[in-house]
């Protein structure tokens, strides 16, 4: 039993990173546990992958560590995924690669607590909707029965999912602090560390989960932004308008020869 900082979508953000880290070392989570996509979109993925190498960090692999080390296409990417995950793939020293190429899809803490990035089968699948958790719950309990925490990523959102057998209610966070029962299930989105994509304040999100009280709490920190966006633009991870369309010319050509 211990207390977790639960960490994910960080994209290459060491600001973000710092102050997340930072925030949950004062509320004593010293054991770190990451959802995966450690690099992309932002200038620091080497930094970001040492940094929690250095503090014991339990990972698993997100699409964008996949898709940065070449062990998963851009298919199913947006265009400013692809791009940043291009140059993503030019800049990322060997060890890194190394590091991200050898993280488990999945991994199992403690008797009830489960890491995955996307759904339970699928690194890229978006879990938003009720319909999504129904699917994925019958998957959890086919592929890892005993497993009732389940700790995913990817849709930069802080969620919780509570399952009492068919029916799937998404909880209200108001609160901040969230009880898990032992009678149901749960899935768990602690948020982005990233905040690069969101229009409004720019703020790191994590979660703290107390495996002997059986809660999940969430925190959100502010983090110099514009130092990010300037490492950002500056070593080529923000497209350009004109490339933006380039992409989407070259999406609409190829389409039809995929079908043919």
């Amino acid at each position: 039993m211990a207390l977790y900082g639960i960490l994910g979508d960080i994209h290459g953000n060491r600001e973000a990173l710092e102050a997340a880290l930072a925030r949950l070392e004062a509320c004593g989570a010293a054991r770190l546990l990451c959802v995966g996509d450690i690099v992309g979109y932002n200038a620091d993925g080497d930094d970001c992958v040492a940094m929690l190498r250095e503090r014991g960090a339990l990972s698993v692999a997100g699409n964008h560590d996949l898709i940065g080390t070449g062990m998963l296409g851009f298919e199913r990417c947006s265009n400013k995924a692809m791009h940043s995950l291009k140059r993503t793939r030019r800049s990322l020293r060997g060890q890194t690669v190394s590091e991200l190429r050898a993280l488990p899809d999945h991994r199992m803490i403690e008797e009830r607590i489960l890491l995955i990035h996307g759904g339970v089968r699928d690194v890229q699948q978006y879990m938003t909707q009720p319909k999504h958790i129904v699917e994925n719950v019958a998957y959890l309990r086919r592929d890892f029965p005993g497993r009732s925490v389940c700790f995913f990523g990817h849709t930069h959102e802080q969620k919780v999912f509570e399952v009492a057998g068919t029916e799937v209610r998404d909880l209200e966070l108001s609160s901040g602090c969230v009880m898990l029962r032992e009678d149901r299930e749960y899935f768990v989105n602690p948020g982005s560390v990233d905040a690069s994509r969101k229009r409004h304040a720019k703020l790191a999100q994590f979660a703290v989960l107390d495996s002997r009280e059986h809660s999940v709490a969430f925190g959100e920190v502010a983090y110099d932004d514009a130092a990010t966006e300037d490492k950002a633009r500056d070593h080529g991870y923000r497209i350009e308008p004109w490339r933006d369309r380039l992409y989407d010319i070259g999406r609409r050509i190829t389409a039809p020869l995929s079908r043919s």
